[in-house]
């Protein structure tokens, strides 16, 4: 009935009217039939008309957004002139659509429902599942990192959704304090090591390298990944940052070269093992090197110089390098025990490593 419309609905019915809609085409929008619409067109409520509390936060679509949006859509017009009117991106429009039906089932008053249910706070963790925890348990204490568990467990369960889980929601399960679906203890089985994540968003002023030669000036057959010998550098620095390993990682194959650095990480030391390291390779398989924009790259342009290869340096926020390396060079770091003693001398017995998650699958990332 009419009556236990809303008084949010029964605006929206009377300005979908306006709007020249007819009466069968405002009921699913407002979520009523279409004689309820007409008694709210045609006379006012004799009783009080409850409110609608709820105000989406700030930059969240509002009921006047969606009726916009249905509008938009009645009219035939294009995801990108709807956002435009609204001021939101065309992204927003496009999944605020797709999630709510698609254009022909699009319902404003529904979509807005939907959207107060999904904004409720708290929600039931997914790791609430023992299922689920019990087997992101037993593959973190595998050594597996918490991108490999989420990828592994579409692979596993493909039909099950209840054991989907995002990596972030792993990394918040044990780091954030009140998250109590994974044991505190398995934080130490991540790759990292940390008891609590590192903030993000702080750029590193370590100085520039003088002459530069950029990640855009790269040869474009580099990117596809198509051509072998286009390599990315990196360094693991040890316990104390008194010791440190240098990583080459082939972008085809991703096949990695360890650089040995027992004398430090300065950076003539850097570039005189990656040239050892680099020349014992033939020559269709040592192209380019990209690096990050470390103290430890100073001598790029000697390295240049003596082996005829290209080095290029990474931008803070491009993908180019750090990203795409990062999971064979934290492989490495997982496995290479960190003691301050391998800076001097080699010990007779190195100390119990940990065992290298090689039966995940790996981490592509693709531009």
């Amino acid at each position: 009935m009419y009556t236990h419309l809303t008084m949010e609905q029964r605006r929206l019915a009377l300005r979908l009217k306006a709007k020249g809609l007819s009466l069968r085409e405002i009921g699913p929008q407002v979520g009523c039939s279409h004689q309820g619409v007409a008694l709210v067109v045609r006379y006012a409520s004799r009783r009080p008309v409850r409110r609608d509390g709820w105000v989406p936060g700030p930059g969240r679509l509002t009921l006047a957004d969606r009726e916009e949006i249905t509008l938009g859509l009645h009219a035939g017009e294009s995801f990108t002139v709807i956002a435009a009117r609204l001021g939101k991106a065309v992204s927003t429009v496009s999944r605020e659509v797709a999630v709510n039906g698609g254009r022909a089932r699009y319902r404003a008053w529904p979509a807005h429902q939907r959207a107060r249910e999904q904004a409720r706070r708290p929600k039931t963790p997914k790791l609430a599942c023992p299922r689920l925890a019990a087997q992101v348990a037993i593959w973190l204490a595998e050594w597996w990192s918490p991108a490999q568990i989420s990828a592994r467990l579409r692979i596993e369960f493909p039909h099950d959704p209840m054991m989907r889980v995002s990596h972030e929601t792993i990394y918040q399960a044990l780091f954030v304090q009140g998250r109590g679906e994974l044991r505190r203890e398995l934080a130490r089985c991540l790759r990292t090591g940390r008891a609590k994540r590192r903030p993000r968003g702080r750029g590193e002023h370590t100085g520039q390298i003088r002459d530069m030669v950029m990640i855009s000036e790269r040869p474009a057959e580099a990117a596809d990944r198509a051509v072998p010998g286009h390599w990315e550098g990196d360094l693991i620095i040890g316990k104390d940052c008194k010791s440190a390993i240098g990583t080459l990682v082939e972008r085809s194959t991703r096949f990695v070269l360890l650089l040995h650095l027992p004398g430090g990480r300065d950076a003539h030391l850097v570039e005189q093992a990656m040239r050892q390291a680099i020349t014992a390779l033939p020559g269709e398989l040592a192209r380019t090197i990209t690096w990050d924009q470390g103290k430890e790259m100073s001598y790029r342009a000697d390295f240049t110089i003596a082996t005829g290869i290209r080095s290029t340096s990474a931008t803070p926020t491009s993908h180019g390098s750090a990203d795409r390396t990062r999971t064979p060079t934290d492989c490495c770091a997982s496995t290479c025990p960190k003691e301050p003693t391998c800076r001097y001398t080699a010990p007779a017995i190195w100390p119990a490593s940990r065992p290298a998650s090689t039966t995940g699958p790996a981490r592509r990332l693709d531009s």
